[in-house]
């Protein structure tokens, strides 16, 4: 089979707003969600900013009884999941054992696995929660959104790092179009800002010090020096193209390129001749071309992954040349984690909403913070002002730790 995949539904939980609307008004807006941390006292801390949720109320979406029992970062899927689901209005309209869900987590229950360790050190082992187990575990998003909708079809908790979201829908896509599924749940989801992770990406050196929110996530600018640490989720509904034409759904767009690639380099650090991002690009492209898709004369735009670090904003200019090639003078690149901050394992799907609102409503949000140019970054990064732009494709890229590379090619 090769059958066309459209996206009928999408959610948003974020730093920026915890619905679409109010995610993509501030996107274009040039609105920062990044600020100090208030869930927690940072004064031991090097790293006192992140991107926080501040507008997430669970109750919304998750009985009061099974609050407790879920994971924040489940919380956040679920919310993001039941905002699509109801977008597309696609639940009766498929047969269950052929709707699927993909959520992936690059870290899953951080908070749940750091509450039960303090149980454990202070009153031993008998006061670990019997929830403990299915609330940390990277799947138990995945599975319990599967639960809510009966979706008996596959159901995969991808987990590639900050490729997390990405890979989760361009896997569903292949699952679509392939005949394996017909409407697929596919996304990524992350609530890690705790003391521990901020202490253990800081020492890892891949944070920002720079405690000014408004200079702390600024990709492509030479002073950019770390990203910033972000939570959220992302969810879109995945449905096979007759099938929504059938029953009148709302189309955002249409996915019809993915690439999947590995650096096999190193465990943190890109590629510096970019070599495994610029085929996961290339490749995307190349699935685009054969559906019939023509990169001529057309102007393109790409969602970076742009996480304002040094090494990763150098060698994604560089994929992007390499892959983009004659087509370069007529691409714009933007990173939307300027403002959002560094979801994770929840930044692609994200990203792959803003890319479709951007072709949907013919908008690029902008890279604010942009001051410095820096001779390796060398792109039109649409600096700190939206752009209107006459599109039909967007591109959105994801480099994790590991190596993982991913691209999404989307249509108008």
């Amino acid at each position: 089979m090769n059958r066309r995949v459209v996206i009928t539904g999408c959610g948003v939980v974020s730093p920026v707003g915890s619905t679409v609307e109010r995610f993509w008004e501030n996107l274009i807006n040039g609105k920062c969600g990044i600020d100090f941390i208030k869930k927690f006292d940072t004064s031991d801390l090097k790293v006192k900013i992140a991107g926080e949720v501040h507008d997430f109320e669970p109750l919304d979406y998750i009985k009061k009884n099974e609050i407790r029992k879920t994971d924040m970062f489940t919380q956040y899927g679920i919310g993001a999941a039941v905002q699509a689901m109801e977008d597309s209005g696609i639940q009766g309209h498929v047969d269950p054992t052929r709707l699927g869900v993909f959520m992936g987590s690059g870290i899953g229950g951080i908070h749940t696995f750091i509450d039960e360790c303090h149980k454990m050190d202070e009153k031993g082992p008998s006061r670990i929660s019997p929830f403990f187990i299915p609330m940390m575990i990277s799947n138990i998003a995945a599975g319990t959104i599967a639960i809510r909708y009966n979706a008996q079809g596959p159901c995969l908790p991808i987990v590639t790092a900050c490729a997390t979201g990405t890979h989760s829908i361009g896997e569903a896509f292949r699952s679509i179009k392939h005949g394996y599924a017909d409407a697929i749940i596919a996304g990524g989801t992350e609530a890690s800002i705790s003391p521990l992770s901020v202490a253990g990406f800081t020492n890892l050196t891949a944070l920002t010090t720079v405690n000014d929110p408004a200079r702390a996530s600024i990709p492509f600018d030479k002073n950019r020096s770390g990203f910033v640490m972000s939570e959220g989720a992302g969810a879109l509904v995945l449905e096979e193209m007759e099938s929504a034409l059938s029953r009148g759904a709302k189309i955002y767009g249409e996915i019809v390129g993915y690439g999947n690639t590995c650096d096999a380099y190193h465990i943190t650090a890109p590629h510096p001749d970019a070599i495994g991002g610029s085929r996961a690009i290339s490749l995307a492209m190349d699935e685009a071309t054969r559906g019939g898709v023509s990169f001529e004369e057309a102007q393109i735009y790409v969602n970076a992954h742009g996480t304002s670090t040094p090494l990763n904003d150098k060698s994604e200019t560089i994929a992007i040349k390499k892959a983009l090639g004659e087509h370069i003078n007529r691409t714009l690149v933007s990173s939307t984690k300027s403002m959002t901050g560094h979801m994770l394992g929840a930044a692609g799907a994200i990203e792959a909403i803003a890319a479709v609102m951007a072709l949907k409503d013919g908008l690029i949000p902008p890279t604010i913070g942009y001051q410095e140019a820096d001779p390796d970054c060398d792109l039109d990064y649409v600096p700190n002002q939206k752009r209107a732009i006459q599109s039909d494709i967007a591109l959105s890229i994801s480099l994790g730790f590991g190596g993982h590379n991913a691209c999404l090619a989307f249509v108008r």
